[in-house]
């Protein structure tokens, strides 16, 4: 059987033009504003850790069906995709060429599955790789998460995902577009630095890696159902 390769797309910034967490909950909030609906206020985010951000958004959603939460999510990628500059086009494209060449595609993204799921079928990524939230034995979430998917955890999920496929990491290829995402970056043979992060840009150009600019636009394709 030919082994395909892979290649890894993070999403926020690289794929779509903004932070699908921040803009998800904007959405969210508009409709249920924080401390309705079982749900606690927004932590005190200052000051602190990636990770810790990352777990303390989560919690918002605390006490939520996650199928209220998965209808919450395709309805707000509705809204997002008609914005004229919603997409980064350069990587999209990319996207689209490793489609065509059989390659198996990834979104890797500490974002949520909800958002995620609609963009995946969108784009016709084969694996989505992100943020797990916990669910208790009624369906609801509880607000906590098996592990952020930043930095290290992108590599080891990539890492993961390529064992499994039997693809070599060399023949396997990255998309990012910020120094958080150097870890995924550098675990495969052909990695591409998205936009104009100084940290990437620099690591880009001392290691000859590929690098795409972020020029936005629609995506020409039919509405998702």
């Amino acid at each position: 059987m030919t082994v395909r390769p892979v290649a890894f797309f993070d999403v926020d910034e690289t794929l779509i033009n903004g932070k699908s967490m921040l803009l998800f909950r904007d959405w969210w909030d508009a409709l249920h504003p924080p401390g309705e609906s079982g749900c606690p206020e927004a932590t005190a985010l200052t000051g602190k850790d990636r990770s810790e951000l990352n777990r303390a958004y989560y919690r918002r959603f605390t006490g939520v069906p996650a199928h209220e939460l998965q209808t919450a999510g395709r309805e707000w990628y509705r809204d997002f995709r008609t914005d004229p500059h919603a997409f980064v086009i350069p990587a999209v494209t990319a996207l689209r060429r490793h489609r065509a060449l059989g390659h198996m595609v990834v979104l890797v993204s500490g974002s949520l599955w909800p958002c995620l799921a609609p963009l995946a079928a969108d784009l016709g990524a084969d694996r989505i790789l992100c943020t797990s939230q916990r669910v208790d034995a009624s369906g609801v979430l509880t607000g906590e998460i098996v592990r952020p998917m930043i930095g290290e955890g992108k590599a080891d999920a990539a890492a993961v995902l390529m064992a499994a496929a039997g693809a070599s990491p060399e023949d396997c290829y990255a998309y990012g577009d910020h120094a958080s995402d150097l870890p995924l970056l550098r675990s495969v043979g052909t990695p591409a630095a998205v936009g104009t992060d100084p940290v990437l840009a620099e690591h880009a150009v001392r290691e000859h890696w590929l690098r795409l600019p972020c020029e936005t636009g629609p995506l020409e394709l039919p509405a998702p159902l």
